[in-house]
C-alpha cells in the first residue's frame, strides 16, 4: 500500500467533505449515480462526495471502499446523515478481492486519475460486476484540445506529487479497450470528463 499516497489524501479529507453539496460536478453525478441499484460497489469513495445524489429507495447496500482512513471517517458520517445502507473498507484497491459477479452497480468518481494500474482494475470491475449489472464511471483525463491537452501533460508531473493525481490518462481508450462494453456516454470540458454507463461484455 502506498503510505505516501494515503497522506496526500488524509489531508485531503476535510476539504472533500466541505466540497460535498458544493461540486462543480454535481449535475453529472446526480445523473449518472442516480442510476445506481441493488448492491452498490463504489471505489474510491473518498469523503463520501457521491452519496447526497443515491436514491435510497433503490439501494440494497453500499459496500464503500477507499484507502485513507480520514476520507472514510468523514464518509461514514455522511453516510449517516443520507441514511444510507453502507459498510466500508479500508482498503487500496489494487488489494481487493471480492467474488465474481457480485455486485449489480459499481461506480467510480475521479479516481481512475489514481491507479498504478486502471486497466487491471477495468478487468476487476468487469468481473466483480453481474452480467446484467452496471458499470457507472465519471472521469477525467487528457482533452481532445491541443493547448489543454499541452498543459495538462506538462502539469501532469506536479499533480502527481501533490495529490496523486494523473491528467493525461485516455480514459475513453482505457474503458474501450477493457472487457466494458460501454452502452452510452457524455463528454464534457473539451473531452476533460467523461461520464460513461457500460456493462461487462459478454463472452
Amino acid at each position: 500500500m502506498n503510505k505516501k499516497l494515503i497522506k496526500k489524501f488524509n489531508r485531503q479529507a476535510q476539504t472533500y467533505d466541505r466540497m460535498r453539496e458544493n461540486q462543480f460536478q454535481r449535475k453529472w453525478r446526480e445523473k449518472l449515480i442516480g442510476e445506481a441499484k441493488g448492491h452498490v460497489l463504489e471505489l474510491a469513495v473518498g469523503a463520501g462526495g457521491n452519496f447526497p445524489f443515491y436514491k435510497i429507495e433503490k439501494i440494497d447496500t453500499i459496500t464503500a471502499v477507499d484507502f485513507s482512513p480520514e476520507m472514510l471517517g468523514k464518509a461514514k458520517k455522511a453516510a449517516r446523515q443520507y441514511h444510507l445502507p453502507a459498510a466500508f473498507i479500508e482498503s487500496d484497491i489494487d488489494e481487493l478481492f471480492f467474488e465474481n459477479q457480485q455486485f449489480d452497480s459499481i461506480v467510480s468518481t475521479l479516481s481512475f486519475c489514481g491507479y498504478s494500474s486502471p486497466a487491471r482494475i477495468l478487468e476487476n470491475v468487469s468481473k466483480w460486476c453481474k452480467p446484467n449489472g452496471q458499470v457507472l464511471l465519471l472521469e477525467h483525463g487528457i482533452s481532445s484540445n491541443f493547448l489543454i491537452s499541452t498543459l495538462q501533460r506538462a502539469l501532469d508531473p506536479l499533480a502527481v506529487k501533490t495529490v496523486g493525481c494523473h491528467q493525461n490518462r485516455n480514459i475513453m481508450k482505457l474503458v474501450n479497450h477493457s472487457p466494458l462494453d460501454i452502452q452510452k456516454a457524455e463528454h464534457h470540458w473539451l473531452n476533460v470528463f467523461h461520464l460513461i454507463w457500460a456493462k461487462p461484455r459478454k463472452e
